[in-house]
């Protein structure tokens, strides 16, 4: 048990939670290869999958098939020009979680605390910055750009 007089450490509270959020989802709804294999499609790399990729190869986490060319300059400067595209499919993935959250009655202080942020505020703060980033699905243009 833990010292009642200490304050709890906000960053491992964080990364236990991490933990069992991965953990949690996995085993609902990713426990065979066909619920895994969802996400993703089955003959193009997503930008996300491919910097992935990349940086799992060249850090040694993935080990290349037989065949395989070693990762190049050129594929290093690939994957670097994706991020950006990575990056904008991931907040407008976040803005859309936000919504939904929303919308199926979680409050602004329940989605803070899965965030990881301090604050009701900081959470509306976020979507505000997330809604003003993503562009617009009919004009492609960031919201609220004329």
């Amino acid at each position: 048990m833990s010292d009642p007089f200490t304050p709890p450490d906000p960053a491992a509270a964080a990364a236990r939670r991490a933990h069992a959020a991965l953990f949690r989802i996995a085993e609902r709804h990713a426990a065979t290869p066909e619920q895994r294999a969802r996400g993703a499609h089955p003959s193009v790399l997503a930008p996300h999958e491919a910097v992935r990729l990349v940086a799992f190869l060249l850090s040694g986490a993935a080990e290349r098939a037989d065949g395989e060319p070693e990762v190049d300059r050129a594929d290093i400067t690939a994957a670097l020009s994706l991020v950006a595209r990575a990056r904008a499919e991931f907040d407008e993935l976040e803005r859309g979680l936000l919504e939904m959250a929303r919308g199926r009655g979680l409050t602004w202080q329940e989605i803070a605390f899965g965030l990881g942020l301090a604050t009701p505020q900081a959470a509306r703060q976020r979507h505000a910055r997330l809604t003003e980033r993503v562009p617009d699905a009919d004009t492609d243009a960031p919201r609220g750009a004329s």
